[in-house]
């Protein structure tokens, strides 16, 4: 028999379907990158690099898998930037963040960071250019992690061609020393993007990435607790289609999400899983309207949003599982640089779970600004001239 509930998921699922046709996994999050890279045009310069990212972030949630609560406040990362060699720059500096309504500073961490770029190649060491950076989709790395963990250092391996990118790298999280009562965590994980076609207009393209996350160590007092390794992939296929001025492109990303729990000593929940993310968008003047829909078996991320996971970490309801997850959301952004180095975003991101349609409508809502720009300090001077 057809039911009511029955009949609400699939006009929802036709709705999706419909607007696919008319509308990226991701929005555009340019703005908030802040690269830094060697220049042969600045060799023997000292620049003062001065980045700052501001958060208002509010979750309109009521669901088991996804808490509700407000980010709120600033970032600030001051960088010295110290261009050494047409092919490497040294920085140093500082990341600060401050939530506001608490006392004092939230969170300080020095930066420092060398890099080598030649060519398309680009090696860095220290501080990555991590964090949504490396372009994973929602379900394997939450965009919150810009305002809460935006900070990773370890090695990074970028290779940058007009068909093909890459970014792999790895961070370690915590370090360990003799007799710790604590683990040691390791991630890492690589990015890639091939364009197989491009022509009037068109892109075609095959994107995959992964990431692995390790706890261990054998120097730690904690012999008891067992080694745990998680493995999170994705691949997919993207096809881009640019218009005009008014309706800059419409495309689609689609992907194919995987789980597996790689530990000795299974614990988890699920030993493994996967997810189909599939996303069409739109592109235009008046800002850029995205349809997704996530379906989701026995799926557990290691850094994605939670809203996607079979498995709650809810203040309430943590441990909650189900193993089926169905959500439909329809998202807007608009994105402006409203004066030069000082760009806006704006984002209003509803959904609804399928598989508890008795629930209302839930969404998040964002503002960002962020500014960012490079000043250059003086020169040094080298063998008296």
């Amino acid at each position: 028999m057809f039911t009511a509930t029955g009949l609400k998921k699939t006009v929802l699922f036709i709705s999706f379907l419909c607007s696919s046709y008319l509308a990226s996994a991701q929005f555009n999050q340019s703005a908030f990158e802040n690269r830094i890279r060697p220049d042969s045009s600045l060799t023997n310069e000292v620049h003062f690099n001065f980045y700052n990212f501001n958060y208002v972030r509010n979750y309109e949630y009521t669901n088991d898998f996804h808490d509700g609560y407000t980010l709120y406040g600033t970032q600030l990362q001051p960088q010295i930037v110290y261009y050494a060699h047409p092919n490497l720059a040294i920085t140093a500096g500082a990341f600060i963040r401050k939530d506001f309504g608490r006392n004092g500073v939230s969170d300080a961490k020095p930066l420092f960071s060398l890099k080598y770029h030649k060519r398309n190649l680009t090696l860095i060491f220290g501080s990555l250019e991590g964090g949504i950076q490396h372009k994973y989709i929602e379900p394997l790395y939450d965009f919150e992690r810009t305002i809460t963990n935006p900070v990773e250092y370890g090695t990074q391996l970028l290779v940058e061609r007009k068909r093909f990118n890459l970014d792999a790298w790895i961070a370690w999280q915590k370090m360990i020393y003799k007799g710790d009562p604590a683990k040691e965590e390791i991630i890492g994980g690589l990015s890639t993007e091939t364009t197989l076609a491009e022509a009037n207009g068109w892109k075609f393209s095959v994107p995959a990435q992964f990431l692995a996350f390790h706890q261990g160590g054998q120097i730690d007092i904690l012999k008891e607790i067992p080694i745990s390794t998680l493995f999170n992939g994705a691949a997919g296929l993207k096809l881009h289609k640019a218009i005009n001025s008014n309706i800059k492109q419409v495309y689609t990303d689609n992907y194919v999400a995987v789980y597996k729990d790689l530990s000795p000593d299974k614990r988890r929940a699920y030993e493994g899983g996967f997810g189909l993310w599939l996303n069409a968008g739109v592109e235009s003047k008046w800002g850029s309207l995205v349809a997704s829909y996530w379906k989701g078996n026995n799926f557990i991320s290691i850094k994605g949003m939670p809203l996607y996971e079979s498995v709650s970490d809810n203040l309430y309801s943590s441990g909650l599982r189900q193993s089926s997850r169905n959500i439909v959301s329809l998202r807007y952004a608009y994105q402006k640089e409203l004066i030069p180095h000082l760009y806006l975003d704006v984002r209003f991101e509803p959904h609804i779970d399928l598989d508890n349609t008795d629930k209302q409508l839930q969404f998040n809502h964002s503002f960002f600004l962020t500014y960012k720009q490079d000043f250059k300090l003086f020169k040094v001077k080298k063998d008296g001239r």
